[in-house]
């Protein structure tokens, strides 16, 4: 395939927990180049590094930006699951100019001053991966099995407090203006638009998008591990929107 300039990178961010191995299934559909595919590892989401736990937000966006320089600052389609909303939101809302599409899995932007766990304790320093049961509480599990929750749970890398305590500031209104998609799983498109005209914090941002459309792919919050072909496809449509 010849690299163009209606070629853009396309970098998958996982939420929290996770790594780049959260995308393996996801890759093997991909119908996209190869080497302007990436599956990211978020600063503080690294096992092997010492200094793990202290990563910020602002470590996590200049991270994701250095991979978009990398590949010589083009425009780059985010593909965004879950947690990974707030760097990437802050991104969005730094280097407009930087990314052509928002695909949120799962996700959706974040309002101006969220916090993702404002009540985590300061003397925390991580927080890792709940028991299943606790996890169910917050999201949906459907369609993971035991061997796919098995792994899930020996890959984890816990969650660095700052991450989960820092604001998210978020000033320029450009950011606004990024095409978006937003992919429905554990929740419908149509609760997700009842949720954004309600105002509710979790989607109020959504209300504020120049441009953005809502696919369903009826799942469990984890559809890269429930329904990887499907969101593969998904991320190969929106890829192909801006084309």
């Amino acid at each position: 395939m010849t690299i163009t300039a209606t070629s853009p990178p396309i970098i998958l961010i996982a939420g929290h927990w996770l790594g780049d191995w959260a995308w393996d299934e996801v890759l093997e559909h991909l119908k996209t180049d190869p080497s302007y595919t990436i599956a990211m590892t978020l600063p503080g989401l690294d096992g092997k590094d010492p200094e793990r736990a202290s990563k910020t937000l602002d470590d996590q966006a200049e991270a994701i930006l250095g991979v978009i320089s990398d590949h010589g600052n083009q425009p780059a389609i985010l593909v965004a699951h879950s947690g990974a909303n707030a760097p990437v939101s802050l991104v969005i809302d730094r280097h407009p100019e930087l990314v052509r599409r928002v695909v949120w899995v799962d996700s959706g932007p974040v309002a101006a001053g969220s916090i993702v766990a404002p009540d985590f304790p300061d003397e925390s320093k991580e927080l890792p991966l709940p028991s299943f049961d606790a996890l169910a509480q917050q999201a949906s599990l459907e369609g993971l099995s035991a061997e796919v929750l098995e792994r899930f749970r020996v890959m984890a890398v816990p969650e660095p407090g700052p991450v989960l305590r820092q604001p998210v500031e978020l000033t320029n209104e450009a950011r606004h203006n990024v095409p978006t998609t937003l992919v429905c799983c554990s929740i419908s498109s149509g609760q997700v638009m009842e949720l954004v005209q309600a105002g509710h914090p979790m989607f109020a941002e959504v209300a504020n998008l120049e441009y953005f459309d809502c696919i369903d792919l009826p799942t469990g919050h984890w559809p890269m591990w429930s329904r990887p072909l499907d969101l593969a496809q998904i991320i190969d449509a929106a890829t192909s929107l801006d084309n």
